[in-house]
């Protein structure tokens, strides 16, 4: 990389990610070092446990060397990328730890604070802050709904178990809350409003 007209530290982070994917030891390097901090923080921010997010740290930027090449800057900065992957490996884990599911009386207290998390200050990125906005303004069954099966995993038959509903109802909900979520994100980021 001598042959580089400025330092290898100031490249632009999708020719890290390129360097990433060809097995460039050196870019690889500063890849990780840009983005580790912050990857280590949304693991830390879902986890809560500090060997957790750096397992799920580690395995973010395996994931990331692994499928470089897949990359679109279409669909979101590296930033984003790698925030999303370290995000959803995360959420993985939490759901392979836990071993009772989260009560659904405490969902209330969950999706109050869905928009104000340590991850709205560690992923900075707006296309989390977007689906943050789109479940904050979902009806509150809906939103119920969705976070528990989306989020802990369950299956419908336990959601409507747990909100003590017809199973049709849980599935017209998650399904609801899941096609108005699709239409908002789709949407142009003028400021699409669920219904």
């Amino acid at each position: 990389m001598s042959g580089l007209r400025f330092p290898v530290g100031r490249l632009p982070d999708e020719a890290l990610l390129s360097g990433l994917a060809t097995g460039d030891q050196e870019l690889a390097v500063v890849f990780v070092r840009r983005f580790q901090h912050r990857v280590f923080g949304v693991a830390m921010a879902v986890t809560g446990d500090r060997q957790l997010a750096e397992d799920v740290a580690q395995q973010t930027f395996e994931r990331a060397w692994r499928h470089a090449q897949i990359y679109d800057s279409r669909r979101g900065s590296v930033t984003t990328w790698l925030t999303t992957i370290a995000h959803n490996l995360a959420i993985d884990a939490v759901r392979a730890r836990r071993t009772e599911p989260v009560a659904p009386e405490d969902l209330d207290a969950l999706l109050g604070t869905v928009t104000e998390t340590p991850e709205r200050w560690v992923l900075a990125d707006e296309a989390s802050a977007r689906l943050r906005a789109a479940v904050s303004r979902l009806p509150r069954e809906q939103a119920r709904a969705l976070m528990m099966a989306g989020l802990y995993g369950m299956t419908a038959q336990q959601v409507a178990d747990a909100e003590q509903i017809p199973l049709g109802t849980a599935k017209t909900r998650i399904r609801a809350a899941m096609g108005k979520l699709r239409t908002t994100l789709s949407a142009p980021e003028r400021g699409g409003h669920v219904q």
